[in-house]
Parts: structure tokens; sequence; C-alpha cells
């Protein structure tokens, strides 16, 4: 940064003075818990030379909040893969179930949407197509914000739902899935190799969202990589161009995720491990009846306030898939 032409590329720079930022607020972090650390260990040795019974509940509340930070520090820690510092761009779809399934979509459109707030991050709907009767039968958005693929990479999987249906005048009880897809947000830097020729681009109307003035003009669009047959589309926006450029981002996205899936099968393959990959091998589920729990099948994670985990308290199950991939 103190080079005399720093500044001459203005990206770059950007990306430069953003990592310094997060380097600083690591360290700045550590400190902290070193300064906390050092302050618990002179309250110890006054408290057993004291016994002074307030100093103790003192100390007790400043070990707590020491654990607290040591947590997320460990979770952070456990982030070090090649993207997961990047932003990440997650996709719902609705399964099994009708229009049930759709309304589970939202479900958890909500529960990520609320998760993200909670950490000021930002949350832009990309494509959104509604369901027949109610909730949504898919729906991508992006998620920007420090490390949001590394935390949300652990919620990749299908998702299900076990409730007393609000749309059966029966009310009998309903299973419903939901796939959810996350892929990193590439950086423009990352070199993939896409030629235009192996593109196929369509436009058309807007739906959805918008009202009657985005559905003027064909400016939604939807490209197809041909020789992987990955499909992408994006109508958030009323430019055209706008559009197209953010679904080149999405495609050279889930042409990075495709590379990745890739190394992930060769290392299963070396380990000898045998993954059923089936819509009904979900990766966690939410119980509202006959008792109310949601539980994660990979870790057996489990928490019995599901209203809370509704409003985005997912972290738990993060940290547990993310101890759990290190441990290999």
């Amino acid at each position: 940064m103190q080079k005399p032409d720093f500044w001459d590329d203005q990206e770059n720079a950007q990306k430069v003075t953003q990592r310094v930022a997060d380097i600083k607020d690591r360290v700045t972090a550590f400190e902290e818990v070193e300064r906390v650390y050092e302050d618990l260990t002179a309250m110890a040795e006054l408290i057993e030379e004291e016994e002074d019974a307030g100093l103790d509940g003192e100390a007790s509340a400043e070990l707590q909040g020491l654990q607290r930070r040591l947590g997320k520090m460990e979770l952070e820690v456990l982030l070090g893969g090649p993207y997961d510092s990047n932003n990440a761009i997650i996709s719902l779809h609705a399964g099994a179930g009708g229009t049930e399934a759709q309304d589970w979509v939202d479900m958890l459109l909500r529960m990520y949407t609320r998760w993200a707030e909670e950490r000021d991050y930002k949350v832009n709907v990309l494509d959104m197509l509604p369901g027949d009767e109610a909730g949504t039968k898919s729906v991508t958005v992006a998620i920007e914000g420090k490390r949001a693929y590394g935390y949300l990479k652990s919620e990749k999987g299908v998702h299900r739902l076990v409730r007393i249906s609000p749309f059966d005048t029966a009310g009998r009880r309903h299973t419903s899935f939901a796939s959810v897809d996350v892929l990193p947000e590439v950086q423009e830097d990352i070199a993939v190799e896409i030629n235009s020729e192996d593109l196929k681009v369509d436009t058309y109307r807007s739906g959805g969202a918008g009202g009657q003035h985005v559905n003027k003009t064909d400016s939604a669009v939807r490209i197809t990589h041909i020789p992987t047959g990955i499909v992408v589309q994006c109508q958030s926006e009323r430019s055209q161009l706008t559009n197209r450029n953010t679904a080149m981002k999405l495609l050279k996205s889930r042409l990075v995720d495709l590379e990745l899936q890739k190394k992930e099968e060769e290392l299963v393959t070396m380990r000898g491990e045998q993954m059923e990959i089936a819509w009904g091998s979900q990766i966690r589920s939410y119980v509202f009846h006959p008792y109310r729990m949601v539980k994660d099948h990979r870790t057996n994670e489990e928490v019995g306030n599901i209203d809370a985990v509704m409003d985005g308290n997912i972290d738990q199950f993060m940290s547990a898939y993310l101890q759990k991939l290190a441990r290999g």
C-alpha cells in the first residue's frame, strides 16, 4: 500500500485494503481475547487470596464472554477453503409436497434472510418463480458479506419439513422437501474459461415481483452453457445488460462449483466412502408436529427451540458441520 502507484489500479487497491482490514480485525480480536485472559488470570489470583464473592461473580461473567469470543474465533479459523471468504449465491427449490413445499421455500428464504440481516449482510434477490397458489417454486439470492459462503456452504442439501399443513382443510400432517444449493460468488480475477460459442442466450419478459414496469420489455436473461447443460437466469433488474452480467457471474460461480464437486468426488473415491445422493436423503429435518425439534442428520446436532431456528438462529448447525469437516 506504500507503493507510489498503488492507487493507480483502483480495483486491485480496493481488494488489498479490504484484505488489510480483514487481517486487522482478526488481530484486534485476538489481542482483545488475550487481554481478557490476562485480566481473568489476575482476578483468579485475587479470588484465591481474598475469597471475594462479588469478584467471583464478575469473573464468571467475564469467562462466559471469553468463551463466546473463542467459539466465534474458532469457527472463523475453520473457514480456510479457497472461496470461504467470498459472498454466497444461494438457490432454493421446492420439491415433493406441492403448495406445502412451495411455502416451505418461503420459510427457508425468511430464515436465511434473518440470519444474514443479523450479520449486516446484504441480501439481493436475483431470480424468483412464484408458486401456483402460494409460496415460491424457486428463488436465487446473493448474500454479500465477509465469509458468507464459508458459513452457508454447510446448508447445501435437502431440507425436510414435518407439520400440520395450513393448506389441508382436514388438518393432516404433511412432509415436504426443499433443496438448498450454495455457490461462492467468484471474483472477476478468477480464471474460468467460457467460450461465447458454448453459450445459448435467451431473453424474456420478467415475471413475479416488479409489477407492470418490469414486464414491458424482454429484460430477463437466461443463459445455457451447452457443454455442461448448466442453465442460469436473472430478472432482478430492468436492464437486460445488467441481468446478463449477473447471469454470467452466476454461470462462472456454477462452473467453479462444478470443479469443486469433482475434487470432492475424487477425495470420496480415495477415502472409499459411499455417499447416497437422493431426494429423500435430507441433511436436516424441521419437525413442528407431533413434537418440536430441528435435527441435523450429518452431525446429530439438535435444537428444541424451532421458532428461534426459523428466525435465523442456525449458527450451532454451521459450527457442528464445520467442526466435523475439520476432523475429516
